[in-house]
């Protein structure tokens, strides 16, 4: 199978290495993506967006034969759904690490822009919720391997128009959420409970992490993606 790994905001493809070789030892061929403007000064990338970062995606999956799963890491989840709606018929399952299915016209987050991009604030920004497993020697190695994204990207609601997303299998690796307890949340957010709700195939799988598992628990992640694929 072809995966198409999508990094969450400020990351790029290397952020998946410790995660790539469980997929490879299972004979997966992996993509993993870098996505444009990254690291590019807002004079080269003030017109970037979603569906920029979308588009990009969607011509990963074109340029590979048959079908394909396409994995999203929290920000870069909203890609792997727009992947979806543009290529219904080639993405077998949409694997979400540690985030959520958008619904239409939804942006990932709101972050800070210096100097017309959005860098990356510095891991004390996050709650603990979201770090608590990044100690100290871990955030010392990975800080240096973020990038600015274009100021527009966090906040552009996306496009999806196509209902046969739905009929898309989807699996939701959550940090530290199991099935009942997100079941139990999500209904709680809105256009997102109404998006979840309306996935054919849904399924929630804890990690048992915060929220960069490739990163703290790399392994594990990577044999929460085997079975996944698998399935």
């Amino acid at each position: 199978m072809d995966i198409i790994l999508i990094p969450g905001l400020w990351l790029d493809a290397s952020s998946w290495n410790d995660v790539i070789p469980a997929l490879e030892r299972a004979g997966h061929r992996v993509h993993a993506l870098t996505m444009p403007g990254l690291g590019e000064p807002a004079t080269a990338t003030s017109d970037v967006g979603i569906a920029d970062w979308v588009d990009a995606a969607v011509a990963a999956v074109d340029e590979v034969d048959g079908d394909v799963v396409v994995v999203g890491h929290s920000g870069g989840g909203n890609v792997a759904w727009g992947v979806a709606d543009a290529r219904p018929d080639r993405v077998s399952r949409v694997i979400f690490v540690d985030t959520v299915p958008p619904p239409p016209g939804n942006g990932i987050s709101e972050f800070p822009i210096v100097d017309g991009v959005v860098p990356f604030p510095g891991w004390d920004f996050f709650e603990d919720e979201d770090v608590h497993d990044l100690d100290e020697a871990t955030r010392a190695r990975t800080a240096p391997l973020t990038s600015s994204v274009p100021a527009r990207v966090p906040t552009d609601g996306i496009a999806l128009t196509d209902p046969a997303r739905y009929r898309v299998p989807v699996t939701l690796l959550m940090g530290d959420l199991d099935q009942a307890t997100f079941e139990g949340l999500i209904d709680q957010w809105g256009a997102f409970g109404e998006e979840y709700r309306a996935i054919e195939d849904a399924e929630v799988i804890r990690i048992g992490s915060a929220h960069w598992p490739q990163f703290t628990v790399p392994d594990r992640l990577g044999e929460l993606l085997t079975a996944a694929i698998s399935r």
